[in-house]
């Protein structure tokens, strides 16, 4: 019963972080425009995402551009592309293998296999959230440190899902966590019963071939 428990909040942990991956990857938030120092025109915001750039007046109006090409990205933001997209498909393929051997389903009847499915799911959640904090820590290195270059003209501040990429990260790593740890001791704990009971049931047949 505990266990199936431990497996719901993995998976629910699971969904909220797939969702996070892909807000980060489709809104365009990971850069804003900064109104500090000498940059006081609030006429308009300047937003950056990994698909494209948006200018928001202040009359709400948006209008958003899509980049042109893939060939004159930077290299951080194609790397961020991909790895936003690696993150979100290893996450939804970690929650349907965690479904399949979850102790709350009947998709495997086997319960000997069902920790190493865990286990499996619980190792990519793990791998999905370091795909996910790792373009988003590494564009908000580059954001902090343009911001203070005194050489940019134009000053860029932290978006929104720089922060929600974060946190999703965080909550995919904490789900492959508890996984892994609670199949661990699962398999162990499993395999230490079923070896005693073997030797008990088979001490009484050895002495009975004896007498």
């Amino acid at each position: 019963m505990g266990s199936a428990g431990v497996q719901i909040v993995c998976v629910a942990l699971g969904v909220l972080g797939l969702i996070g991956g892909i807000v980060c990857c489709a809104i365009p938030r990971w850069k804003v425009s900064s109104f500090t120092g000498q940059n006081i025109v609030t006429a308009q915001e300047t937003e950056e995402g990994l698909w494209m750039t948006c200018v928001v007046q202040s009359t709400g109006q948006q209008q958003c551009k899509s980049y042109e090409s893939l060939l004159v990205l930077p290299s951080n933001l194609q790397a961020a592309r991909a790895m936003t997209i690696i993150s979100c498909m290893v996450t939804s393929l970690a929650i349907l293998i965690l479904f399949a051997g979850a102790d709350f389903t009947t998709c495997v009847e086997n319960e000997d296999i069902k920790p190493k499915i865990s286990l499996v799911a619980g190792i990519a959640l793990l791998v999905s959230g370091l795909l996910l904090i790792i373009p988003v820590s590494w564009s908000a290195h580059n954001v902090i440190s343009n911001f203070y270059n005194p050489l940019v003209a134009q000053k860029m501040e932290l978006g929104t899902c720089i922060f929600i990429g974060w946190a999703a990260g965080v909550l995919l790593i904490l789900a492959g966590g508890l996984l892994m740890c609670f199949s661990r001791a699962k398999s162990g704990s499993s395999g230490g019963t079923a070896k005693y009971y073997s030797n008990s049931a088979s001490a009484p047949a050895a002495n009975k071939n004896y007498v």
